[in-house]
């Protein structure tokens, strides 16, 4: 894999069983990698005409362009609460190349034994 098909999504979530919830299953589903929980993320944001502040979770969500980014975020979307949920996938432009390695096999489906 080329550091080039890397991606790394941000997504925030109102509370801990939302956030572990939603990044165990993009991880079981092997849509990611890893995906870090972040604890009491302060957001600031204007929603319905108003600035807005609470505390959330923030998912960092470590995945690749191999694996299909409308199943990824058809699933977000499923599993949030929110009826906007935040979900950005940026590129990557470096990693360590063993670390690279971890998240293609991560994301790989395990071989069938027949």
């Amino acid at each position: 894999m080329q550091v080039e098909s890397l991606r790394v999504g941000l997504c925030t979530t109102p509370d801990e069983t939302s956030a572990r919830h939603i990044a165990r299953t993009l991880v079981e589903e092997r849509l990611a990698a890893c995906v870090n929980v972040i604890p009491k993320v302060t957001s600031v944001y204007r929603w319905e005409d108003r600035v807005q502040e609470n505390d959330e979770w923030l998912l960092i969500i470590k995945s690749a362009a191999t694996v299909d980014e409308e199943r990824l975020k058809d699933r977000v979307l499923t599993l949030h609460p929110y009826d906007v949920p935040e979900l950005l996938l940026l590129p990557v432009t470096y990693g360590l190349d063993k670390y690279i390695d971890w998240i293609a096999r991560s994301l790989e489906e395990p071989a069938r034994a027949d």
